[in-house]
């Protein structure tokens, strides 16, 4: 009976360590999203995405502004790398199951007053965490 108890607690803690593990992974990815955009880093923006994802956009004139990571990317190309551009970013949640989740964060503009809102959704692939799309909104 002792075995049993011992090889149970030991298969919990391992099962709990997995998910711990997965959901740092996915952390990790976003926050390298975050870093990229907040100090302009186009290569660290494009190293959290698959690199086919889209992005879904607001945008004053169409309903749905659909952008390539490529592009989105480049967007930070011109203005100076590596310093801060006012952009902070917190993660508000995740959802993982098995090799797909969901998170939510939330981006703040300082000195435009602006939000956005992020939901991403990820997949592993290859041992990685990737954003395979991303959707947005804007508060002011």
């Amino acid at each position: 009976m002792k075995t049993y108890f011992l090889t149970l607690t030991f298969l919990m803690i391992g099962i709990t360590i997995t998910a711990q593990s997965e959901e740092e992974q996915i952390k990790t990815t976003i926050n390298t999203y975050i870093e990229g955009t907040s100090y302009n880093k186009p290569e660290t923006i494009k190293e959290a995405f698959y690199e086919e994802a889209n992005l879904f956009l607001s945008h004053k004139e169409k309903e749905i502004w659909i952008v390539p990571i490529a592009e989105y990317a480049s967007w930070f190309e011109k203005k100076e790398r590596g310093q801060f551009n006012g952009r902070v970013g917190n993660i508000l949640s995740i959802d993982q199951e098995n090799d797909i989740a969901m998170a939510k964060a939330e981006i703040l503009a300082k000195g435009k007053d602006i939000r956005y809102v992020d939901i991403f959704l990820l997949k592993k692939i290859k041992g990685e965490w990737k954003i395979i799309s991303k959707a947005a909104t804007r508060t002011n």
